[in-house]
């Protein structure tokens, strides 16, 4: 039984390693495909995906990209696995929610 144990443990950790992992790959991807269209002054916030997303070629993810006090939430999707392969492709599906920030001078 402690075996068991130990190794439902081991593949928790493995697996939370690899879920981790896969958000910095997809930011580092998304922040890529950004420079490459000269769109460098846009930052990346916050990336979201399902639990499964790492053990799937294609999934949904949430952006949060942030440009000059804006903010916008956008859906993309991934074809393709960023960590065990070369051919990935990350696509815009839709505008989610913007935000507008004006801010006054002193």
């Amino acid at each position: 039984m402690g075996k068991l144990f130990s190794l439902l443990v081991l593949l928790g950790l493995g697996y939370a390693g690899i879920y981790f992992y896969y958000g910095v790959v997809i930011e580092q991807e998304i922040q890529q495909q950004l420079d490459n269209r000269g769109l460098a002054s846009v930052s990346i916030d916050n990336v979201e995906y399902g639990v499964l997303a790492p053990v799937s070629t294609s999934a949904n993810i949430e952006v949060t990209l942030t440009y000059r006090g804006s903010q916008a939430a956008v859906n993309m999707s991934v074809q393709g696995h960023p960590v065990f392969s070369d051919d990935v492709s990350v696509q815009f599906d839709g505008l989610q929610a913007l935000s507008l920030g004006i801010g006054f001078g002193q």
